[in-house]
């Protein structure tokens, strides 16, 4: 019997994934573009939109099955990119400057912690559960920052050139620490719960997105402070009761046995 030889799948399915990751990467130098030349607010809405797109590109690999190595290592720079250069980048030009050596370090910080956040995920993403992630992922960390200078416009006039820059260099630090720790943060990648309450969650999803497109700048910034805040609260609450728990019915099995 003559086995039927398979077709090869069209080139296009395979450029889709990495074209879209090019988007994001261009979106990404369009806002640094943006950076240099002082309009803030364009290249924090260039950020989110790069996150757009580096989520569509993971989907429609998965989806069309057409991931690869190649497409991974791509996907990798063009985050360190869009969500590690261009907003330490942003953050310097925008208030970072006038504390000088330590805002610039702060940028830095932010860059690097960002370069090894992205080589962890690299190295452990076969091992680690899908269900977290192991440290603050990058995009998030960008986006959270983005949509702080979006949120500065509704901040008083009296307190943008005193508590804004302060409280953004805290941000930058906290930020590049969350990403190199090993607090878990949920990844929204198992839908278990979402599949099986799906009208429950859709009309949730209606709110939550009625209530941010009528204030997008102030609620934007303050789901991803939320999200950012949820970390240590989920590791310290929801994980160590878990983790003693286990230990406890696994003591107590050993003294049965």
């Amino acid at each position: 019997m003559v086995k039927e030889k398979k077709l090869p799948r069209h080139k296009s399915v395979y450029l889709l994934p990495n074209l879209l990751t090019t988007a994001s990467l261009f979106i990404g130098f369009l806002g640094l573009t943006w950076a240099i030349q002082g309009d803030y607010a364009s290249c924090a809405l260039c950020i989110l939109a790069s996150c757009i797109f580096d989520g569509l590109d993971g989907k429609v690999a998965r989806i069309t099955h057409t991931t690869s190595e190649f497409g991974v290592q791509l996907d990798s720079l063009a985050d360190l990119v869009a969500f590690g250069v261009v907003p330490a980048v942003m953050t310097y030009l925008w208030v970072l400057n006038d504390y000088g050596r330590l805002g610039l370090m702060a940028a830095f910080l932010f860059m690097a912690c960002g370069a090894l956040r992205l080589a962890r995920f690299n190295v452990q993403a076969a091992t680690t559960s899908k269900k977290h992630f192991v440290g603050l992922p990058i995009p998030a960390a960008a986006c959270t920052l983005a949509t702080l200078v979006l949120f500065s416009e509704y901040v008083p006039a009296e307190y943008i050139h005193t508590v804004m820059p302060t409280g953004a260099l805290v941000l930058v630090y906290v930020l590049s620490f969350f990403m190199v720790s090993t607090v878990r943060f949920y990844s929204f990648k198992e839908l278990s719960s979402f599949k099986a309450h799906p009208f429950s969650w859709m009309v949730t999803a209606i709110l939550i997105f009625s209530l941010v497109a009528s204030r997008p700048k102030v609620l934007g910034f303050v789901i991803f402070l939320g999200y950012i805040i949820s970390g240590p609260l989920y590791t310290i609450f929801l994980l160590s009761r878990r983790n003693k728990r286990l230990h406890r019915d696994s003591s107590k099995e050993e003294e049965l046995n």
